[in-house]
């Protein structure tokens, strides 16, 4: 069966009648399943070998699925790097394996999902003729009524996911430049499910970059234009781009090559760099532009413009209406941090830090002048902020709210290093989570931190509370205990880190204390339980710090806390790449915020205190 196929546009549209899904880039597959299962690209041949995760999957949920046989999905098969994106490259080289012990070894440590967008046939019933949001009702109906999760989620044991369908083109479009996804696919309402057909009815936009280079040679046997940048002195070819060029645009050009040429072989003409062009694409793929698109001529430009540099600053799109200036300004010194390199990290964490800002009274510390010069704290907005930023007033403060990237971006141009959030979002007077600073003497004494941490999650597991655990950035731990919304006050929570204090100075007294005086705790770590109240802020989770290492505030794997952990070895340049190869410590951290119990334990803690007096 051949599927159904999307126009691709440079403009979307818009309306009630169109509907938004996340585009994501994998292989299309079919789904069927009446007598035994059938994974099927779009060519018609068999996935099931090579992805023998999700048949098994399928095969253990089989009660499940049961009741919906014969079933047809249409889905992408994807290897997914956050909920927004799959990994390409990833996804390329399963497709490319047929050793079976090496699909097996890949199919255990990384599986793929199945991520489904259309149902053909449920209960063997043909919905090819019902209209996209009569077969959307029908689909979002056998999720709920299965518990297969509505959204794709890399960390979920499910293999089988549905991509979600949205009316407001700018909340997924947001999320897709976020997390810097492939593009979406706008579906109008009433389209039928039309086999082999390209239509005009489902459109996909893709999430394009844009790169400034120069021309340095033409393919004769194909019109393919080769371009480059410069890295150094030396030229660095970035591919070839034949596509978006009208028809006399594609002539002159040809035409300037020709008449302007170094030399020729059989295959090429070669040209010096002179032509500058902007061109678009989506990412880069084993050293290549994938999907190059010719933008614009840029007569503006010299050669010497078209730098490497610059293409892999663009790499990450920033908002347009955010201006960087002075990139080349350093930050750092050892290790040599440049502001462009320091927004390139909030760009790269921001999909992970923007949930811990979102809807909370924003302190920054600036470093105008980077770690050579004078900090000062932030807290009421300038009046020379973009009318973009969001703020909330509280106690005469004009607090900026860091909301969305383009503010997140602001503010790194500002540079602003440190985020300070309080313990509750907007609006609400209880804590959205507990969190125990374990703060210790000094940073020869961190030892203390990592023995109060792990003797404070042996408490937590036994109270089956869950909890998660990073660094201050500085010099200490710090362990969450994220809360539902509006169920816990502060005097509630205050009975609760009480407790865990005195239970580690009893634990352990040479080592802790609750003293709040310093010249009194010699060097003992000192629990404070007291900062956690109303009005007072912590490092926010992925947070850089204002320290000479660029260390950051970051979010670890409990196994992690031990006697190897050092501070400095989370870093403004290692951070993006442990992520990605290691996935975020946090990732399920407002799955578990819901699922929170610990009314039992604060009832417990007060039936006891009733005994005590």
């Amino acid at each position: 069966m051949k599927p159904m196929l999307p126009t691709l546009a440079f403009e979307p549209p818009m309306g009630e009648e169109w509907s938004y899904e996340v585009k994501y880039d994998g292989f299309r597959a079919f789904l069927e399943w009446e007598q035994e299962i059938k994974l099927t690209s779009r060519n018609g041949k068999s996935l099931a070998e090579i992805f023998p995760e999700i048949t098994e999957f399928l095969q253990a949920s089989k009660e499940a699925l049961k009741p919906f046989l014969p079933l047809l999905l249409d889905a992408e098969l994807v290897d997914l790097a956050n909920s927004y994106k799959a990994d390409f490259g990833s996804i390329q080289v399963r497709g490319r394996m047929r050793s079976a012990e090496r699909i097996r070894e890949r199919a255990s440590k990384r599986p793929c999902r199945l991520i489904v967008f259309d149902v053909l046939e449920l209960k063997g019933e043909n919905y090819r003729n019902h209209p996209q949001n009569a077969r959307r009702k029908v689909l979002e109906d056998f999720f709920a009524e299965t518990g297969f999760p509505s959204f794709p989620d890399p960390d979920s044991p499910s293999l089988l996911q549905l991509v979600p369908s949205e009316n407001d083109f700018r909340s997924v479009w947001d999320q897709v430049i976020l997390h810097d996804g492939e593009g979406l696919v706008a579906k109008h309402q009433e389209t039928l499910w039309e086999e082999g057909k390209r239509t005009d009815r489902w459109i996909k936009f893709k999430n394009f970059k844009f790169v400034n280079c120069f021309v340095t040679a033409y393919e004769k046997s194909n019109g393919y234009f080769y371009v480059s940048v410069y890295k150094g002195e030396a030229i660095y070819s970035l591919g070839a781009v034949l596509f978006g060029f009208k028809p006399d645009e594609k002539a002159a050009l040809f035409q300037i090559i020709k008449a302007n040429q170094s030399h020729e072989d059989d295959r090429f003409i070669y040209v010096e760099p002179a032509i500058c062009l902007e061109v678009k694409y989506l990412e880069i793929y084993e050293q290549q532009m994938r999907e190059p698109h010719f933008h614009q001529f840029r007569f503006d430009l010299k050669p010497g413009d078209c730098t490497f540099d610059l293409f892999a600053r663009q790499q990450r799109n920033l908002p347009q209406d955010v201006e960087i200036t002075h990139p080349d300004k350093p930050i750092w010194e050892d290790p040599l941090i440049q502001k462009s390199d320091f927004i390139q990290y909030l760009r790269g964490i921001s999909p992970f830090m923007l949930p811990f800002l979102q809807n909370r009274l924003l302190t920054v510390i600036r470093f105008p002048h980077g770690m050579l010069g004078e900090a000062f704290y932030q807290k009421n907005c300038p009046d020379y902020a973009p009318e973009f930023i969001e703020t909330s007033m509280s106690e005469g403060i004009n607090y900026i709210v860091c909301n969305d990237l383009k503010t997140l971006m602001w503010l790194g141009n500002q540079i602003a290093i440190e985020y300070h959030i309080p313990f509750q979002t907007i609006g609400r007077s209880g804590p959205d989570e507990i969190v125990f600073d374990l703060d210790p003497p000094s940073r020869d004494c961190f030892h203390l931190a990592i023995r109060a941490a792990i003797l404070i999650k042996e408490v937590l597991d036994q109270l089956n509370l869950q909890s998660f655990i990073k660094t201050s950035g500085n010099k200490g731990l710090q362990i969450y205990i994220p809360l539902p919304a509006d169920m816990y006050t502060y005097e509630d929570t205050r009975l609760f880190t009480s407790f865990i204090a005195n239970y580690l100075v009893s634990k352990e007294p040479d080592s802790f204390t609750i003293e709040r005086l310093k010249k009194h705790r010699g060097n003992r770590l000192y629990v404070d339980y007291v900062q956690h109240a109303e009005g007072k802020t912590i490092i926010c989770p992925f947070s850089p710090r204002g320290k000479q290492q660029a260390s950051v505030a970051a979010p670890l794997f409990w196994d992690e806390v031990n006697e190897d952990l050092r501070i400095g070895d989370f870093t403004v340049l290692n951070m993006i790449d442990r992520i990605n190869k290691l996935g975020s410590p946090f990732a399920d951290y407002f799955q578990v915020k819901e699922t929170q119990k610990l009314a039992p334990v604060l009832d417990f803690l007060r039936h006891e205190g009733k005994k005590s007096t």
